[in-house]
């Protein structure tokens, strides 16, 4: 018996990882709450790399004290309340419904990838337009931001740079002395993908106003994230819902947990039951860009459309409530903070 003990002991002492969580913390403009602006989520893999997804309207700039340690940035598309052409005022003011923000010319992505020397993970076609406002950020000086050299990164990296990788594209971070790294992988979003018009040009305003026009940056993306634990995050961004869920995110990649973004115009109000329960499948759903107060008081509003979906959904469903950490097992389990 106690050699059998020793024997355990031992592997999970070579394992070390395997052993831990994947720590998840929703950056939103109240603290306790789930609002309508939020859409912001902080990542901690057990090797202790850390990535923003989505910088949004929800950080106060790059240097929000909220973030701490930020090695990678996701970014899935070009609208807004992704890309961050409005940052927060200041956590807890304005409203639940309608958070109290100002204007971010060069975007909170790129604040964050500039104050944070940081990775951004994204399409070549949003990097390159990224690039240019955390130049326009550091100032003609510095040596301009670039793509990474490799498709394998140890971070921190010595210089910003982002993941030269499209539809399909894999990238990987591994923390100083870790043994395994985290894998990013671009997957299809059903979606659009045109900028918000306060990041471009007064000149490319005009020329697009005057043609009733939009300009668009390639396809909008979501991520499939393979932490060192053995958990598979499938993070949706914006999308309707599609086959792929079930033969590329479900069947390939086996991811166990899904964080989906509802709001109403890709309708995951309407469609998200299907795509979760039949689909995609996942062990356990985290719910953000709910484009409603959807808490009071830390607890969720019954009469509202997000209330309606969680009762719909076979799997554990949790909220991303701003600044409470959830832990997940590499098996999509949540094990604290839910």
């Amino acid at each position: 018996m106690r050699i059998a003990c020793a024997a355990f002991a031992l592997l999970l002492a070579a394992f070390p990882a395997l052993a831990q969580n994947v720590k998840i913390t929703p950056i939103g403009s109240h603290p306790s709450e789930l609002c309508a602006n939020d859409r912001a989520i902080i990542f901690e893999d057990p090797t202790g790399v850390r990535f923003l997804y989505d910088a949004a309207q929800n950080v106060t700039g790059g240097n929000d004290p909220r973030l701490g340690a930020i090695h990678l940035v996701l970014l899935s598309h070009m609208h807004g309340d992704h890309v961050g052409d409005l940052k927060l005022k200041a956590p807890g003011e304005g409203t639940c419904a309608n958070s109290a923000r100002v204007p971010a010319p060069n975007s909170t992505t790129a604040e964050v990838v500039a104050a944070k020397n940081a990775v951004l993970v994204t399409t070549r076609a949003m990097a390159s337009f990224i690039h240019n406002k955390v130049d326009a950020i550091r100032g003609s000086g510095s040596k301009p931001m670039d793509f990474c050299p490799t498709l394998a990164v140890t971070v921190p990296v010595p210089a910003a740079c982002s993941s030269r990788i499209d539809l399909g594209g894999a990238f990987t971070a591994q923390a100083e002395g870790a043994k395994q790294g985290v894998e990013f992988t671009i997957v299809y979003s059903a979606h659009v993908n045109d900028v918000a018009p306060s990041l471009l040009s007064k000149a490319q305003q005009d020329v697009l106003k005057a043609d009733g026009a939009q300009l668009g940056y390639g396809p909008p993306v979501g991520f499939v994230v393979k932490f060192t634990n053995g958990l598979v995050a499938y993070l949706s961004s914006d999308t309707a819902v599609f086959g792929d869920m079930k033969t590329v995110i479900h069947d390939f990649h086996k991811a166990n947990l899904a964080v989906i973004n509802l709001g109403p115009n890709p309708g995951m109000f309407q469609s998200g039951a299907y795509a979760i329960n039949d689909l995609l499948q996942p062990a356990s759903v985290i719910f953000t860009h709910v484009n409603e107060a959807a808490t009071e008081g830390g607890k969720l509003r019954a009469n509202t459309q997000t209330a309606a979906l969680m009762k719909q959904v076979e799997a554990p469903a949790y909220l991303a409530i701003s600044e409470r950490t959830m832990e997940f097992d590499g098996k999509g389990k949540c094990v604290s903070g839910c």
